[in-house]
């Protein structure tokens, strides 16, 4: 089988094309941004709202306009009040089950007068009371006393067997503590000092002004009971160890400042134990006292008895009571400082009424004090005008033997001191 045989196929020519020319300049291109067009989002359909509530909407209200503050300043409430001690109401019969009746509320103070109202907690000081040196002198200056006392006690025991004088001079030296003992104190405070227990009208003004004090003091108000003094004159007493006497005409007249001070020169004395050493002293001299006083009597009795035989007879008792005096005291030494105790201790007393009106002013009653001293000036000076009147004009004062055994200061040194006190206060520190 033969090849197939196929023609010569000469390539076609191609023409030769001249090379492109290029433009020598560049072309010149738009410096500005094209502006494309913004394309708008398609809208989608929304879905249908839902149906209506079938209760009708309320009607759309006006937006109220913005509140701003004002420039008045804020309102502070006042501080809460301390609580009042309650009244103890009068006691009536039990009548069923009912509820006692409320306690009367206390009355505002004088807000004239120059008080300090105490708010909020009361914080008790550490030392409620205690033993000044005053005090401590008292007792060192009752100790002749005691020594006397302690000597007709023992005589008294001679008439008794042999256990029970011993028993009784044990028992008069026990019974010293009946002076701290309330109920003991209540009794003495009736019959000895002539007080009484304050009454339910008289408490409603004593006790908020007796709680002022003892806030200032930092004492528990419930310490110390308060009585009444049936005295027309501003007077005020510290009892034993837990009484606070005040006479009723005080209560009635002064101030609610100056009775207040008048109070805290009282509480001043039972802090110092000024109160509680005089009775105890008075205590343990009270029999050496009973048997100067029998002693005395028998021998104005015998000598009076004797007078009336013959003068001779009256001259006889006499030398014999002197002689009986001097030879017991000569015996028994401690008779002598009997005879000197009542002016030491009156200078004591004095002493102790002073600091007791520093205390008072400590607690911020130094002018209420000074007030209350002015008040007594004048008193003075109208009872030594009507003393003038009744001696025809010539003034008469207290002589120096009264001056000296009197227990207070006279009115012009305390307020001086007082005086001396503010000044020292207000001096600025060095």
């Amino acid at each position: 089988m033969t090849e197939p045989t196929y023609p010569d196929a000469t390539p076609p020519p191609y023409p030769t094309a001249a090379p492109p020319q290029y433009p020598t300049v560049p072309p010149q291109y738009p410096t500005a941004a094209p502006q494309y067009p913004t394309a708008q989002p398609p809208a989608y359909p929304t879905a249908a709202p839902p149906p209506p509530p079938p209760y009708p909407a309320p009607a759309p209200q006006p937006p109220a306009p913005p509140q701003y503050p004002t420039a008045v300043p804020p309102q502070y409430a006042p501080p809460p009040q301390p609580q009042q001690q309650p009244q103890h109401p009068p006691r009536v019969p039990a009548q069923g089950f009912a509820p006692p009746p409320a306690p009367p509320r206390p009355p505002v103070l004088d807000p004239t007068v120059d008080i300090d109202p105490h708010t909020g907690r009361v914080h008790l000081a550490a030392r409620q009371r205690g033993a000044d040196a005053t005090a401590v002198g008292q007792l060192l200056l009752q100790l002749p006393h005691f020594l006397c006392s302690l000597l007709v006690v023992t005589l008294v025991s001679l008439l008794l067997p042999e256990p029970l004088n011993l028993v009784l001079i044990g028992l008069w030296i026990a019974s010293g503590s009946l002076v701290f003992h309330r109920p003991t104190e209540k009794v003495l405070a009736r019959y000895l000092f002539r007080m009484r227990p304050a009454l339910h009208s008289e408490l409603t003004r004593l006790e908020p002004i007796w709680h002022q004090v003892t806030a200032k003091a930092g004492v528990n108000p419930e310490t110390y009971d308060l009585w009444i003094e049936d005295h027309k004159a501003v007077n005020a007493t510290a009892a034993a160890g837990h009484i606070v006497g005040v006479t009723r005409y005080a209560l009635e007249t002064l101030p609610d400042a100056q009775l207040a001070a008048v109070l805290a020169h009282e509480l001043g004395h039972h802090r110092g134990g000024h109160a509680w050493a005089t009775l105890l002293g008075y205590w343990y001299s009270m029999p050496a006292r009973i048997a100067w006083a029998v002693f005395r009597i028998a021998a104005v009795v015998a000598f009076r008895i004797a007078s009336v035989f013959s003068l001779l007879g009256a001259l006889v008792v006499g030398l014999v009571s002197v002689v009986l005096v001097v030879a017991v005291a000569l015996s028994f030494p401690p008779l002598l400082l009997v005879l000197v105790t009542p002016y030491l201790l009156a200078a004591v007393g004095r002493r102790s009424e002073l600091r007791a009106d520093v205390q008072a002013a400590e607690l911020g009653f130094a002018d209420a004090m000074i007030e209350v001293f002015h008040g007594f000036l004048r008193d003075e000076e109208e009872a030594l005008a009507a003393a003038a009147r009744e001696n025809g004009g010539r003034a008469v004062g207290p002589g120096l033997g009264r001056r000296l055994l009197s227990s207070h200061p006279d009115t012009h040194t305390r307020i001086r001191r007082l005086e001396d006190w503010r000044a020292a206060a207000a001096a600025p520190a060095r």
